[in-house]
């Protein structure tokens, strides 16, 4: 019975066995079939189960099963801390030949041991010049800066680079192969990511979307398997939506959303409610299946609260309405 044992199959994401070929037989209905990865005696590899001729031939008992191919990650693997709340900084500490990008004027502070370059086009890519031009001019369309920085722990010991918000908000890591290795965000939002992610542009096909979506026609796509940060105003919230599950939201509310999510742009119901109810003519609609995050307070709303209570010749609505007698009579 000893020929009989030391059979392994895959069953989903999981490997069972040692099984004897009579267990094997019973299970490959349930595993999948004639098509489930199989290794045992007389198998040197995972082999699917109609390709071997006779089960049980070869090996005198159980032994171990080849490991399991390993997915090779093209990003550098860093460690963070985030300080603060509203407010935040994040702190990426580099192992010896670890970098990290950012968009230039986001870092804070970094050690000693920390060499800063400023690249053009992506530097996650080998590329020649012009490859590195049409990513330039890629992130020219977006508002971007044409250059990125990165910051490399280049000495014999760990090193610590920090970036902060650029106003008040939260700072989100986003794990990208966890994610599915792709994300859209707002074309602002990227802060940071470890070297292996790629900084590249998203088009939006819908004409209404473009014109009337918040963003344009353009937000920002982050791809790989590395951490990347983003950064958003106010408190930020994620929802899982499920597949046909719809979320109607601000234009402006929208931080990033995996691209699962159909995004669509409709137009607000009733004519009172579109010219009187204070929410635009527009709303974002968003289709699941997949996870959207949003911002309760976007900078275009905070800036434009700012700019509604400052008056035209530059002084500060402040106060009741004696506050403009007291202005009236400091210009006497």
């Amino acid at each position: 019975m000893a020929s009989d044992g030391g059979w392994y199959y895959v069953s989903g994401k999981e490997t069972t066995g040692p099984v004897t070929r009579s267990e094997l037989l019973s299970a490959l209905p349930g595993a999948g079939g004639s098509k489930t990865l199989v290794w045992g005696p007389g198998v040197p590899e995972w082999t699917e189960a109609h390709h071997v001729a006779a089960l049980g031939v070869g090996a005198t008992g159980p032994v171990a099963p080849p490991a399991a191919p390993t997915k090779t990650r093209r990003s550098d693997e860093i460690d963070y801390e985030l300080f603060g709340d509203d407010m935040q900084f994040v702190e990426i500490t580099l192992d010896p030949g670890e970098v990290v990008i950012a968009e230039a004027g986001g870092m804070m502070y970094m050690t000693d041991g920390i060499e800063m370059q400023t690249v053009f086009g992506d530097p996650s890519k080998n590329q020649g010049f012009f490859g590195k031009l049409f990513d330039a001019g890629k992130r020219m369309i977006t508002g971007e800066s044409l250059f990125l920085t990165t910051f490399g722990a280049m000495g014999q010991k760990r090193e610590r680079v920090a970036f902060a918000s650029p106003y008040p908000g939260k700072i989100i890591p986003m794990h990208l192969d966890e994610l599915g290795g792709e994300l859209i965000c707002q074309k602002d939002a990227f802060l940071c990511a470890a070297r292996g992610v790629h900084i590249g542009i998203a088009f939006q096909r819908k004409i209404l979307t473009g014109l009337f979506g918040g963003e344009g026609f353009i937000l920002q796509r982050l791809t790989g398997d590395g951490l990347a940060f983003v950064h958003a105003g106010g408190t930020i919230h994620r929802i899982d939506l499920d597949s046909g599950e719809v979320l109607r939201i601000d234009t402006g509310c929208l931080v990033a959303l995996q691209p699962s999510v159909d995004y669509d742009i409709q137009m607000s119901k009733g004519i009172k409610n579109a010219i009187f109810g204070g929410e635009g003519l527009f709303l974002a609609t968003l289709r699941g299946p997949g996870a959207v995050w949003l911002q309760s307070l976007p900078f275009t709303r905070l800036a434009g609260r700012v700019l509604a209570n400052i008056k035209p010749g530059g002084g500060k609505g402040e106060g009741s309405v004696l506050g403009g007698f007291a202005t009236m009579f400091k210009s006497r």
